[in-house]
């Protein structure tokens, strides 16, 4: 039985759900997934490269991994993010990929539906998240199978929907149809709420002395004056829906666990200078591309602005170069700089950003030659400020200035989440709780395999939040997740029995 009646609306619920996940990307729905009882198991025949993981996963062939010691499987393991599960699960759906390896997963999935766990996973739009906004015109960093979720194959998905698959790479479009369908195909259509926005996400307390034994949402102030005689219990999730005629739905939900999975998409980052307020400034490239197809920025002598050294600034350069529109890139990093993405990336595979980097090494700007016709790049200088009358002034690292007339500017320098529901934005949840939670440079701190926030119990967080950009390694959040709520579940099945509550928990 669901614990939310099955409509399209939320309602006001007085039960009190397991988990309430915060976001309908891949880190959600893969979540989601495991939460429906889905358990990943070590395939009959399959013989993992590294010997001594594959030594490990043989003493215990008859556990799923969700059942299994995740720190024990994850010692020693090396890759491409810096939580240990992610590693470890990416290794098993993906052995070697790091090597340039297309190996099979050593896993199979089983629906094992006494596993499931009720939740519910609020999304703005469709499942899949922010892949349904993005540019249609790229192509993804990663491989198609990069970008699947266990038990359906993107490449069986994508070739029964088109005839031609040119390479391994696709565009975000597919990407977010595959997760829309993986949503349905799976069944965990019930689990899921579009168009639904959160307002608030806050503690309920209990006062021990307090004999009628109700939930309250205690001040801070009061909080912090009587801490002992306060006793934390469930979430309080407060929001609104949008219904079909535009009217919003407000909800009010009670949940024992809360998933962050909102990835880091949702407010653009400035750079906080004057002008950058203008019209013709943007900050995303969906945006820029729009002003394009509107034809506003064709024929102009003036040139765009690109500000940005990522892939979505070369992505906005190629957008620019493609359609005839001169472009002046600057970025504050020099073109040496080990850091930079296009160093990670290999040529043969990603031939149009390494395009990009060329011309940001060889076509930089210099007193000499000025500014080219087609490109011009400006390594280690930053934006000053922009002008009403559509200039802007931008200054070296040895503290030159210049002024450029420009069509437009385009600032791409990263994202923030947006996580206005929680108690301060959610910063006292990062590394650093003076600053703003950001992927890269001060994620979530959680614990390395239950994925629970460090610093508030019951609080969980996957995907961008906690550092893992790529889909490749937001499933081994999910994992770690499950993982803690499948042993908190049994524990409390165990009490609930031994208390004389019959024959436990269904």
């Amino acid at each position: 039985m669901p614990l939310v009646e099955e409509t399209s609306l939320l309602e006001d619920s007085s039960v009190t759900l397991p988990v309430v996940i915060i976001g309908n990307g891949p880190s959600g729905i893969c979540l989601s997934y495991m939460l429906s009882g889905y358990r990943p198991y070590l395939s009959s025949e399959a013989i993992h490269p590294n010997t001594i993981l594959h030594s490990k996963l043989e003493e215990a062939r008859h556990l799923s991994i969700v059942d299994q010691d995740l720190e024990y499987l994850s010692e020693g393991l090396e890759g491409r993010s810096s939580n240990p599960v992610a590693v470890l699960f990416d290794t098993l759906l993906h052995p070697d990929a790091d090597f340039g390896y297309d190996c099979p997963s050593i896993l199979h999935w089983k629906l094992e539906q006494h596993h499931y766990i009720p939740h519910l996973v609020l999304g703005k739009g469709p499942p899949g998240g922010a892949w349904h906004n993005m540019e249609g015109s790229m192509l993804t960093i990663s491989f198609g199978n990069w970008m699947e979720l266990p038990g359906l194959k993107f490449k069986d998905w994508v070739s029964s929907k088109r005839r031609n698959l040119k390479g391994d790479r696709v565009m975000p479009e597919e990407i977010a149809r595959y997760y829309k369908h993986y949503v349905k195909v799976m069944g965990l259509q019930k689990n899921f709420r579009e168009n639904t926005y959160i307002t608030s996400v806050s503690r309920l307390y209990r006062d021990q002395d307090d004999s009628d034994g109700q939930d309250r949402d205690i001040s801070t102030e009061h909080l912090q004056i009587e801490k002992s005689k306060f006793v934390k219990t469930n979430w309080e999730i407060r929001g609104y829906q949008q219904a079909a005629d535009g009217s919003q739905v407000p909800f009010c939900l009670f949940a024992e666990n809360v998933a962050l999975a909102t990835g880091t998409l949702d407010s653009p980052a400035h750079l906080e200078i004057e002008g950058e307020d203008f019209p013709f400034v943007f900050h995303s490239l969906p945006e820029f591309g729009a002003a394009i197809g509107q034809r506003k920025l064709r024929g102009k002598v003036d040139p765009v602005l690109i500000v940005g050294s990522g892939l979505t600034a070369a992505d906005a350069v190629l957008c620019a170069y493609n359609n005839n529109i001169p472009v002046i890139h600057v970025f504050r990093r020099r073109v040496t700089d080990t850091s930079l993405i296009f160093k990670q990336l290999p040529k043969k595979l990603y031939p149009e950003y390494h395009k990009v980097y060329h011309m940001m090494c060889t076509q930089s700007y210099s007193t000499d030659s000025n500014v080219l016709s087609d490109y011009t790049s400006f390594p280690e200088h930053h934006v000053l400020s922009f002008k009403s009358d559509m200039k802007c002034v931008l200054q070296s690292v040895s503290g030159l200035k210049k002024i450029f007339k420009l069509s437009a500017a385009v600032v791409l320098i990263g994202s923030h989440p947006n996580l206005s529901f929680l108690k301060e934005q959610g910063c006292y949840l990062g590394h650093n709780s003076s600053q703003p939670i950001t992927c890269k440079n001060n994620p979530v701190e959680i614990d390395a395999y239950t994925y629970e926030c460090v610093k508030e119990a019951n609080l969980f967080a996957l995907g961008p939040l906690v550092g893992d950009n790529f889909v490749r390694f937001l499933k081994g959040g999910a994992l770690g997740v499950t993982r803690c709520l499948a042993i908190r579940q049994k524990k409390k099945q165990h009490l609930f029995v031994e208390r004389g509550g019959g024959d436990g928990i269904a």
